[in-house]
């Protein structure tokens, strides 16, 4: 299926909703502390879509039962809120898709647990200075492989690896639409030309051991391999006639 480019009055519509994610993840990201559990992060987020007249974009997605995704430590991504307890030196990853008045938006950041290694610090930076230069790379006469290559090149040269299962998106009237947009340049993959209307999630997921995943007994939860920690940054963004419009800002 042809990728979907939407009008600049859309645009603004998946801004509505993007503002409302950025504002949750704010409020998530304030309540993050050693103690707190992920299911009651979770709640938090629940509260927060009602209030703002949102829909969450997982709850109910293939079965999947919460309106968050919440990866501590060596989960990558889809991790399932409940009881774990996050302790002081942990890393979470708090993922949020949503929906208000029919549009959808997406958007990750992972954030410390207290005060944590330098190890991880780094981690956070690359992860999220690689989402960056995805973004700055998303311009109308380029192609996917450039946003592709931009964050691949920065990820290794740091010394990481980066998840091959899973990537960005198109996004608008779905949660998921085309383009597939991956984190790492394969050649054999559609390299089409961006152009002004497309809006996709660029989400560089990233691992500081080796690339190896594996899946959980929950059906949903990716973890490393080898147990290391993972960094997941996200943002929605619109192709315009210059550079890249980020949706999922703050007011």
């Amino acid at each position: 299926m042809a990728p979907i480019l939407k009008s600049k009055e859309e645009c603004a519509k998946i801004r509505e909703t993007g503002r409302i994610i950025a504002a949750i993840l704010a409020e998530l990201r304030s309540a993050v502390r050693p103690g707190i559990t992920t299911a009651e992060l979770d709640h938090l987020a629940a509260e927060a879509l009602k209030r703002f007249g949102a829909k969450s974009g997982s709850l109910g997605y293939h079965g999947y039962p919460a309106s968050i995704c919440t990866s501590v430590n060596e989960e990558v991504v889809h991790g399932i809120p409940g009881p774990r307890v996050l302790q002081e030196g942990d890393i979470i990853t708090l993922d949020l898709a949503a929906s208000y008045q029919g549009w959808y938006a997406d958007s990750a950041v992972t954030v410390p647990v207290g005060s944590v290694s330098a190890e991880a610090k780094r981690l956070l930076k690359v992860t999220e200075d690689a989402l960056y230069r995805g973004i700055a790379a998303a311009q109308a006469g380029n192609r996917l492989h450039d946003i592709s290559r931009a964050i691949q090149h920065h990820i290794e040269a740091a010394g990481y690896s980066l998840i091959r299962e899973y990537g960005g998106h198109g996004i608008g009237r779905s949660m998921h639409e085309d383009p597939d947009v991956l984190n790492y340049v394969e050649p054999a993959y559609p390299n089409m030309r961006l152009r002004p209307g497309l809006v996709i999630a660029i989400e560089p997921m990233v691992l500081l051991g080796s690339e190896a995943t594996r899946e959980l007994d929950d059906g949903w939860t990716v973890v490393t391999a080898d147990g290391r920690y993972a960094a997941h940054f996200e943002h929605t963004v619109a192709i315009t006639d210059g550079n890249a419009e980020i949706l999922t800002l703050g007011a």
